[in-house]
């Protein structure tokens, strides 16, 4: 069963599972904040928490090579028991919104044990085609996260807490999948040693700098404008009221498209190459985040949809390519320490993107604050021009 040819669809499944519990706490905020009475900045705070907690698990996990010095697999599913318990928590009556946070900063921690350490269980089993293994690799993570807001949308009369149930279920279900059916790798390079100056080296590497740069600048679009999704659905039906959306399905929809694109730049990125395909992603998040505010004032329902399907496109089409530019360039016994160090700061970078839209969305509710998002693309673009990034 492991093959190389049984191996991918494996992972990429167990990975559409277990990452169901990103958003699942955005994908239930309306129903929370009835029950506990909360404020519009929840939804930042919910989004950022479990950032937090996802930067706090990778930056340990990568001080301690957790990736390298120990199965893969065996992390995986460790994290996914622990990520899938932190989220059913939720469900408890006796939560307040602080037990709320702090189960969601434990889902993020556990969750840097499943997309990173995913994406070196691939690493180890794709020398080759790397870029196309990660492009369906990724493409379940935006389906797995944009799932909760489906769950929402068709859950009918049944409690939001099913949506819970559910995602926690569905991330066992992965973790046991990689547990007994994906063993360790033919490319891995075991690595047992403790090396604290692991990180210090990896960054000494200038290709992998400038891939990791060219991936820090595509983290600050992309989680700031899937958290910020529905918001923005919402708040074009205020300008047009008379319009109508199913939010969560909408939301699911042009979050979860983005596998599509994934997969698709994968298998481009083979015949055209992979920064070259990472390049134009970039370039069309910044013709989105610059024209966005404008496609507000359409009376079109049917084109401002449209329009942020294929921003939901482009805004993680470069994601596994940039992944895959980092594995490429990071020395092979650090590679799955290099993949979680390179999480850790790139998701940092979203708590900033996020906290700083959710301010300017307090200050000035208009759709100008998402020009904001187009800092990252451009900083992104300007580090892959470095030609020793291949």
């Amino acid at each position: 069963m492991n093959s190389q040819k049984n191996v991918l669809p494996l992972i990429v499944i167990s990975q559409l599972f277990c990452t169901s519990l990103w958003f699942a706490g955005n994908a239930i905020l309306d129903d929370l904040t009835s029950s506990l009475d909360l404020q519009e900045n929840a939804l930042g705070y919910l989004t950022s928490t479990v950032q937090f907690g996802f930067i706090t698990g990778t930056l340990i996990f990568a001080l301690l090579s957790i990736a390298d010095r120990f199965s893969p697999s065996k992390v995986f599913f460790t994290c996914a028991l622990l990520g899938a318990l932190a989220n059913l928590s939720i469900t408890w009556q006796g939560n307040t919104f602080l037990s709320i946070l702090i189960l969601r900063f434990l889902t993020g921690f556990f969750l840097a044990g499943i997309y990173p350490v995913g994406m070196k269980i691939a690493a180890d089993y794709y020398n080759k085609g790397l870029g196309k293994s990660l492009g369906f690799l990724v493409g379940a993570l935006v389906i797995g996260t944009a799932l909760p807001h489906l769950l929402k949308g068709v859950k009918g009369d049944y409690s939001w807490e099913i949506v819970l149930i559910i995602t926690s279920s569905l991330a066992l279900l992965g973790g046991l999948l990689i547990l007994y059916f994906v063993p360790n790798g033919p490319y891995r390079t075991p690595n047992n040693k403790l090396d604290i100056y692991a990180i210090l080296k990896i960054f000494k590497v200038k290709p992998f700098r400038s891939s990791a740069f060219g991936y820090f600048g595509h983290m600050w679009e992309l989680y700031t404008f899937w958290a910020f999704v529905p918001v923005i659905l919402q708040y074009y039906t205020k300008m047009h009221p008379e319009t109508f959306f199913n939010i969560p399905l909408l939301s699911f929809i042009i979050i979860g498209v983005g596998g599509i694109s994934c997969v698709l730049g994968g298998y481009l990125a083979q015949k055209v190459g992979t920064k070259k395909i990472a390049s134009i992603s970039l370039s069309l998040s910044v013709l989105c985040c610059l024209i966005s505010p404008v496609l507000f004032f359409s009376n079109s329902q049917y084109l401002f949809v449209l329009f942020l399907i294929f921003w939901g496109m482009v805004v993680i089409a470069d994601s596994p390519l940039l992944s895959t530019l980092v594995a490429q360039n990071a020395p092979p016994k650090f590679k799955g320490t290099a993949l979680t160090i390179v999480n850790s700061v790139g998701f940092a970078i979203t708590i900033v993107s996020i906290q700083l839209t959710t301010f300017l969305r307090e200050v000035s509710d208009t759709p100008v604050i998402l020009i904001v998002l187009v800092i990252g693309p451009i900083l992104g673009l300007i580090s892959l021009r470095n030609k020793k990034a291949y």
